[in-house]
């Protein structure tokens, strides 16, 4: 609790976007096993054990098929009736659902299952620390999710269209801090084809 005079810390909640179609692995990628669960259960682990106020699932066409192998937990699940026109109709979907009273959001990617308590508090505090309007992950000198976004870059979310991510609103922003991924952190392999998901369980 903030002391009084002092103002109440950043209110972030979590958007977990699991609404893809998974074309190029074939099958439902997020239903793929790891370590004895599936892909996504590893990332609403993640986002359920930290200290994010909300956690929002945006799951698409495949849900049932999600939930029926899939805990949500704390995590409230909500469809996007959209999802085939890409990945911002998710970001959307995620960002309308989160309580009215969310100052910033912390979108992360079903599809990247090393992403840890940890690293989502760090994001989290820098945020805070910063002020900044957006806290991009850093992994292997890539910008990667996850990303905080701070309500004021909404608007810009809500305008995209397609296939298109947070790279977009991003792009040559000055008022941007960053957090590099280390391996105490989590790891930010992403998952997008078979071979990927084999790196994963046989490094």
């Amino acid at each position: 609790m903030p002391r009084r005079g002092e103002p109440d810390p950043l209110s972030v909640g979590g958007i977990i976007l699991a609404a893809g179609q998974a074309r190029r692995y074939g099958t439902q990628k997020l239903l793929a096993p790891l370590d004895g669960r599936p892909l996504l259960q590893h990332v609403v682990d993640a986002a359920n054990a930290s200290r994010l106020e909300e956690v929002v699932l945006v799951t698409g066409a495949d849900a049932d098929a999600l939930l029926a192998q899939v805990i949500p937990g704390r995590a409230r699940v909500v469809r996007n009736p959209d999802s085939a026109s890409g990945l911002a109709s998710s970001l959307r979907v995620g960002l309308s659902s989160l309580d009215r009273r969310r100052q910033a959001a912390l979108v992360l990617l079903g599809d990247v299952p090393g992403v840890t308590a940890l690293l989502i508090g760090d994001l989290v505090a820098k945020a805070r620390e910063t002020g900044a309007s957006a806290v991009v992950s850093v992994w292997r000198s890539r910008r990667s999710p996850p990303v905080v976004l701070h309500r004021s870059l909404w608007p810009a979310a809500f305008a995209l269209r397609g296939d298109v991510g947070m790279r977009e609103i991003l792009a040559g922003r000055p008022d941007v801090a960053f957090i590099e991924v280390t391996p105490e952190l989590g790891s930010l392999e992403d998952v997008d084809t078979t071979d990927d998901h084999a790196r994963l369980t046989h490094p």
